[in-house]
This record gives C-alpha cells, structure tokens and sequence, in this order.
C-alpha cells in the first residue's frame, strides 16, 4: 500500500537490462572454453591416439616412471620388458608417452 514512486519505477526496468548483465557471464565461459577446456581435449585425443599405436618393439614410459620395451599388445593392457627377462602387465592407459630414439648419424672422419 505505502510503496513510494522510486519503487514504483525500478519495478518497470525491461529485460534488455538482465541480458546485458549476463554478457560478461558468456564472454568468460567462452574465453574459459578456448583456452583451456578445448587444449585439453585436444591433448586427450592425441594420448589416445598415441596408446592405441603402442606396438611390439616400442620404448614406452609409464605413469609411475618405468621404462621398458613392449613385448605383447593385447586389448587393454601392455606386457613390458622393463629388464632382461623381467616382464610386467601394464594398462594401456598409464602408459604416459612413447619414446623415439633416433638412430645415431654415422660421423665421417
């Protein structure tokens, strides 16, 4: 009953109002998105790719730090000669990179 006019008036206020408010929201989720949800995907897809051409013979390195030649690829796990005769079942997904060694350059003299 006793509401004043300033009341009165800022309850008019149009809805172009709220959106405006919302853009700030937007523009930080799509910056957010650039730079940090789409890299990581992107490194996700190249780790998959990367596990699933693991084959016989590569040198791989694992999540917990071992370092071991792949003897047997199966479906979802890796057997890895880590030393002369010692053999372990590895996951495929805790294999954290492949390692390339290239072949050394024979040195004129």
């Amino acid at each position: 009953m006793f509401v004043t006019p300033a009341y009165a008036q800022a309850a008019g206020t149009s809805g172009a109002a709220g959106l405006a408010s919302f853009i700030p929201l937007i523009l930080v989720f799509v910056i957010m998105y650039f730079l940090m949800i789409r890299p990581q995907q992107k490194r996700m897809k190249e780790h998959r790719a990367m596990v699933e051409a693991v084959k016989k013979g590569d040198e791989v390195i694992t999540q917990g730090g071992i370092i071991g030649k792949v003897v047997g690829v199966r479906d979802g796990e890796v057997e890895v000669e880590i030393a002369t005769g010692v053999k372990v079942r590895v996951i495929k997904s805790t294999i954290s990179s492949v390692v390339v060694r290239s072949a050394p350059v024979a040195a004129n003299s």
